[in-house]
Order: structure tokens, then C-alpha cells, then sequence
């Protein structure tokens, strides 16, 4: 966050006795908090932009409710587009729309945040969207099921895939309508050994972070294209 201040988010948030929790909280680097907030339940990731702005994308728990969200009685779920953008203040400032010609959220698999652009991959049909100063472009693709996603200009890869595919690699390029795909390939260790199936994946900007433990591994978009 800007000024080197940090933002700490909880995944869950429950709605109960007429209020919700707090799940955000923003501290200065000193370590003193300086606001909280609530920025929904059922939240898949979250990412800043060194101008305060936060991106938050929800998987189907967080967008359908649960935990108290939506019951009779409760507010609809903060989560119910699937992606959101808040200030610094932790107050909405944009919400994904549900008749956008890409269809709505039920879950968002990968977010990636790049500068002040957004990106997005998500359940049910799996287009890629980008979002620039509120406006969205997406592209359709056929890829189903990735967790990760990298983005290098027109250039995007596709980490991950259900079942046996959570190791998969899709690059391609944004043309027209949809995605032009590579030839697959695989993600594999620095030792070539397999991924564990305890990494976390995560995309930003033209790299993939992978974490594994207390290791942090880092790849540029060539590498992963030339895997």
C-alpha cells in the first residue's frame, strides 16, 4: 500500500447479530493500525496497486453466500460480482458488472493485477477479462480450470487445470475474440521434480510467484513459455 503501509486480509467473514466482522485491517509500517474494514467473505485473492487501489476477486461461496450472507433477514454478499475494486479507504469503488457481455462471476479462478489494469479468468465460461479505468475487454478461450494467470502485453499463460492437469502451462495470445493457444507444456521445480500439490500459484503482472513452504520461487512470462 502506499507509504509502506500493509494490508492484511482474512479469507472469511461472517454475518451475524445484525453486523459483519471485520475482515481488513490497513497498517502503517511502524505497525500501527490505521483503519479496518470489511471487505466480504469468501474472498480467492487480493491485490494492490501503488496508488491504494485494492482488488478483490471471490470464489462461489463469497459470490452466492454463506456464513450468514444472504439469509433472510441479512444484506446480499459484498462478493456478489466476483471481483471488486476498493479504495484505500476500504470502500467499494467499482464492482464487475453481472450483464457484461462476458456473463457473470460464479467463481474467479485467477486475478492479476498489473499497474492499474485488471485482469480476471473465471467460472463459468473462463473468458480472460481486463479491466482498464472501468472498462472491459475480454477475450473467450478453452481453457478450462487454470489457477494462475500471466499476462506480457497481448501476451497471457494459463497456470494449472483440474485433476491431473494442475501442473499444465497454456500460453497464448489475445487476438480478436478469443485466445490463440500455444503448444501446452509443463510446470516443474527447479529441480525438474513435479509441483507440489501444496504450492500456492499466483500471477502478477508477467510473473508467476509459486510458494511452497518457505520457499518463494519466481518465473518471467519467456520462462514459462519456453518450458
Amino acid at each position: 500500500m502506499p507509504d509502506g503501509a500493509v494490508l492484511l486480509v482474512g479469507a472469511r467473514c461472517r454475518w451475524r447479530d445484525g453486523a459483519a466482522e471485520s475482515n481488513a485491517a490497513v497498517y502503517d509500517a511502524d505497525g500501527k493500525l490505521l483503519r479496518k474494514g470489511v471487505l466480504g467473505d469468501g474472498i480467492e485473492d487480493v491485490q494492490t496497486t501503488l496508488s491504494g487501489d485494492i482488488w478483490v476477486s471471490y470464489f462461489d461461496e463469497g459470490v452466492f453466500g454463506n456464513f450468514g450472507w444472504g439469509e433472510k433477514g441479512s444484506p446480499a454478499p459484498i462478493g456478489s460480482p466476483g471481483l471488486i475494486r476498493f479504495g484505500a479507504d476500504l470502500a467499494p469503488a467499482w464492482r464487475y458488472p453481472y450483464d457484461g457481455e462476458f456473463g457473470a462471476i460464479s467463481d474467479c479462478y485467477a486475478l492479476n493485477v498489473s499497474g492499474n489494469e485488471a485482469w480476471a479468468y473465471y467460472y463459468t465460461d473462463f473468458p480472460i477479462v481486463r479491466v482498464r479505468a472501468g472498462a472491459v475487454a475480454g477475450w473467450s478461450t478453452q481453457v478450462k480450470g487454470a489457477h494462475a494467470l500471466v499476462v506480457a502485453g497481448d501476451r497471457v499463460a494459463l497456470v494449472g487445470g483440474y485433476e491431473g492437469q494442475r501442473h499444465r502451462v497454456v500460453t497464448g495470445s489475445i487476438k480478436g475474440e478469443g485466445l490463440s493457444v500455444d503448444r501446452p507444456t509443463r510446470l516443474v521445480m527447479p529441480d525438474g521434480g513435479p509441483l507440489p500439490r501444496t504450492a500456492v500459484v499466483l500471477g502478477r503482472g508477467s510473473e508467476l510467484h509459486v510458494v511452497v513452504g518457505t520457499t518463494w520461487l519466481k518465473a518471467g512470462f519467456e520462462d514459462l513459455a519456453s518450458a
